[in-house]
């Protein structure tokens, strides 16, 4: 299923060259007239918002997407989820930048971490990524993509986002063109919005292995990754919650739903030391996320990536606001992915829903 909602939004590598515009060009071509002029076409709406390019996906059926151009943040996700004029829902849970600091981002969204890990004596190192639009995409107005484009160092990275009536995915294409190796550690973060806290929850992830790790740091996180390792106690009344365990211990998921109420911060995978056996168990390939107080789920598919990402703020969501969050996606933390000198990583992320 996940193949054919991705019909383009994968280009074969030799058509893919990320290319790293002067500084002259990169301010030409990122003011909202330029873009439209040139990549503009329906369904496809570049403006600007706090001088930010944005670009706004809209299809057939109204759902839409917006994105944020210069660090890929996706800010907007809102699909047509019943037949009624107004039957459209915002998936994503985003913190606007503060209004004292302009120079502040928009927190949550749907991002992507990339860090280089090929020095173990180092510290992880984000790949610097200031996007540009590289080329756009469309069948009629029922599938739009956006593909942006940057280099840092010896690696070409395209980043693709695409819209479809009831599905939207985003997509990265890393090549090595330098003489080494590159080990990589890589995410695609989505912070999904719930009505209230008590009703989300996700199905999909039973047997799998997991054990309680930080995520990723990156410019869009709500929660450090130091504040998502903080602990709550599940409460008096919370029998069907345990105790997170200590990192390092790993535990199999033997619910078929994993409520999201208290604070939690686990990657589900494969424990590094089952991977090097000839055969082990892989975590799911999708599950979802249920939103009992709008009855809505989603289902998000992992492509490419080794691990899945899941992490609840508990108690800590109420200084946001009223309405809950979760941050979760496919990743690749516990073992890099290495690129050898002249190939390619590719990965991807598909949310899509059956709510019509």
């Amino acid at each position: 299923m996940a193949s054919s909602l991705l019909p383009f939004s994968l280009p074969k590598p030799n058509l893919i060259k990320a290319c790293s515009l002067p500084p002259t060009a990169t301010s030409t071509i990122s003011t909202p007239e330029t873009l439209d002029q040139k990549f503009g076409r329906k369904g496809i709406k570049f403006s600007e918002s706090g001088n930010v390019p944005l670009v706004e996906l809209t299809v057939r059926n109204g759902s839409s997407l917006r994105l944020r151009i210069p660090d890929g943040l996706v800010t907007s996700y809102k699909p047509k989820v019943n037949w009624k004029d107004d039957g459209f829902e915002e998936v994503l849970y985003t913190c606007p930048a503060a209004v004292s600091d302009s120079s502040a981002n928009p927190k949550g969204g749907i991002g992507l971490v990339i860090n280089d890990v090929s020095d173990p004596a180092s510290k992880l190192y984000p790949l610097p990524t200031q996007w540009t639009v590289k080329d756009v995409d469309s069948d009629a107005i029922d599938a739009l993509q956006v593909e942006l484009s940057c280099t840092s160092g010896n690696l070409d990275i395209t980043y693709v986002v695409s819209l479809y009536p009831e599905s939207m995915a985003t997509a990265v294409l890393v090549n090595n063109n330098g003489r080494k190796p590159v080990s990589l550690t890589s995410a695609m973060l989505s912070h999904f919005k719930f009505k209230r806290r008590g009703g989300a929850a996700i199905q999909g992830l039973k047997g799998c292995s997991y054990c309680s790790h930080p995520p990723l740091s990156s410019p869009f996180e709500i929660l450090s990754p130091a504040e998502a390792m903080i602990t709550e106690s599940p409460g008096w009344f919370s029998f069907d919650s345990k105790s997170e365990k200590k990192p390092g211990s790993w535990t199999v998921q033997d619910d078929p739903y994993i409520m999201l109420k208290n604070k939690m911060s686990r990657i589900y995978t494969a424990p590094p030391t089952e991977r090097l056996k000839a055969f082990y168990d892989t975590p799911p390939s999708k599950y979802e996320t249920i939103d009992q107080g709008c009855e809505l789920f989603f289902r998000v598919i992992r492509i490419g990536y080794e691990d899945i990402y899941l992490s609840t703020p508990g108690s800590l969501s109420e200084k946001y606001g009223k309405e809950y969050f979760i941050c979760t996606g496919p990743a690749s933390m516990l073992v890099p992915v290495v690129v050898n000198p002249g190939e390619g990583w590719r990965a991807a992320q598909v949310i899509e829903h059956d709510n019509l």
